[in-house]
């Protein structure tokens, strides 16, 4: 039997690692490479900088680059200008919080310096506990715990790992979103839905959650159909999607009416320090005095929408031009691995995915026992969730930003690529035959297996077949590009 206590304690000791080693590896490649002068949002220092302040700069400067800085500069100063409403404030308000618990530094660093070294303590803690979140769930979902030991371990090498180490939103979301998935298995709607509703308030796609629940409701719905009075049974069907769709939702509705109160009510503007304000006069940013947003006229005036199509240009098929050819092609394996995934699931289970999953036993008296593993009929809402992310991230979003946004999103990257190493590996066959020891003497020579798996294979790598080299090459060569790149506001977005 797989000691689950010893799986969870080396996923918990591999993703410890894994971030210090992030950490380690920004502050140098920070250190060594000159930042590139990009067209990014850079908002002037309205403070003095110490010795200290400087230190810490230098040491995590790497995590504040790219979108990092609006989190940054909302943590800080607030929603002072209209395309800072891009950014939901889920994130902000978690890293003024990691500020508090710094306050007895604040005599001796700056407000930026101690939201800074809270980016790196809490988006290291985030991954940590995503990782122990996404293994639990698919213990969970797969019952397979080879599998979800295997998939927890890729988390932590993850291609977006930058993503998840810099000020970003991502090791969050993925944290709270693995952490509601685990709950609704275990049958817990309300403890989901909350965590859920939270999620929604870090980024907007976790409005898509909802068909998690959705799927489950009408899960529970068939199965107590012929058992229970129908009419009842549908309208609490009815109810149970409503209150769903409502308590997802709401977040990102109060979300949008904050921001029609400052823009688009009188009397609702605060003061702007002027080096601040000649900001938006330089660059053309909107800010809360002056004139009335097109979007206030609005039938219905949601100012997310607004800035995605004015300010960042999303929209269907806006990105299908020539000169984003390089972006697309550093989507292309991640787009490829969740189309491979939905491929390989819709192939094996055809009538499932036209019942949507709904699908009954033909015996009642016996009913089928889903297979383990990545296969298992459990998937299907998962499977379905990762493959609706895809067409619209690549339809209606920049698609450079695919990767970071299914990495923190859907389990399904990681499942799939635990399926593909269990079943394309020999060396891990070998190894679960004999689990946490080395491999016997009549294994290839020169072959050493450590207790984690991964590692492991990247120990053998020479031995390894191609698929396992190409999924490890992929998760590796991104996670320190992005390192390299991102931290130097290189184009790695």
């Amino acid at each position: 039997m797989w000691p689950l206590d010893t799986s969870r304690k080396e996923v918990l000791g591999f993703a410890v690692s894994c971030r210090v080693l992030t950490l380690v590896l920004q502050a140098l490649f920070n250190a060594i490479i000159p930042d590139h002068h990009a067209e990014a949002f850079s908002p002037p220092r309205l403070t003095p900088s110490g010795s200290v302040d400087q230190l810490v700069e230098s040491l995590l400067g790497g995590l504040s680059h790219w979108d990092a800085e609006h989190f940054l500069f909302i943590a800080e100063y607030g929603y002072l200008y209209e395309h800072n409403f891009a950014f939901f404030p889920g994130f902000p308000l978690v890293l003024l919080v990691g500020t508090e618990l710094l306050r007895p530094l604040w005599g001796l660093l700056s407000l930026r310096s101690c939201l800074l070294i809270s980016v790196a303590l809490l988006n290291s803690l985030f991954s940590v506990l995503a990782a122990l979140a996404l293994h639990d769930l698919g213990c969970l979902v797969l019952r397979c715990p080879r599998q979800a030991f295997y998939g927890a371990l890729l988390f932590c090498l993850s291609p977006a790992n930058v993503f998840l180490a810099a000020g970003y939103s991502e090791a969050l979301f993925a944290l709270l979103t693995f952490s509601a998935l685990g709950q609704l298995e275990r049958g817990r709607s309300w403890t989901s839905g909350l965590l859920f509703a939270l999620a929604t308030g870090v980024r907007s796609n976790g409005l898509v959650n909802v068909g998690f629940l959705v799927h489950s409701q009408c899960r529970a719905f068939f199965s107590s159909l012929v058992v229970r009075n129908p009419l009842r049974q549908l309208l609490k069907l009815m109810g149970s999607v409503f209150l769903s769709v409502l308590t997802l939702s709401l977040p990102f509705a109060l979300f949008q009416y904050y921001a029609y109160t400052q823009f688009c009510l009188p009397g609702s503007a605060y003061p702007i320090p002027e080096p601040l304000l000649q900001l938006a006069v330089d660059k053309g940013y909107r800010i809360v005095e002056g004139n009335e947003p097109p979007w206030c006229s609005w039938e219905l005036p949601l100012i997310y929408s607004y800035i995605q199509d004015i300010y960042w240009n999303v929209g269907f098929l806006r990105y299908y031009e020539l000169k984003q050819v390089p972006n697309f092609l550093l989507a292309a394996p991640m787009a490829i691995l969740v189309a491979w995934a939905t491929w390989t699931y819709v192939t094996t289970h055809p009538w499932l995915c036209l019942t949507l999953g709904m699908q009954r036993s033909k015996n009642k008296e016996t009913p089928e026992k889903p297979g383990p593993g990545f296969l298992s009929p459990r998937v299907f809402v998962y499977l379905v969730h990762a493959a609706v992310l895809l067409l619209f991230g690549s339809l209606c979003m920049h698609v450079q930003v695919l990767t970071r946004f299914l990495c923190s999103s859907t389990p399904i990257v990681y499942w799939f690529s635990a399926h593909l190493l269990q079943d394309q590996e020999p060396l891990l066959r070998s190894l679960e035959t004999v689990p946490w020891k080395p491999l016997s003497g009549d294994s290839p020579p020169g072959q050493k297996v450590p207790r984690n798996s991964i590692m492991g294979l990247l120990y053998n790598w020479k031995t390894c077949s191609l698929v396992t080299r190409c999924i490890l090459g992929y998760f590796l060569t991104y996670w320190l590009l992005g390192l390299l790149l991102h931290c130097n506001f290189l184009p790695w977005t």
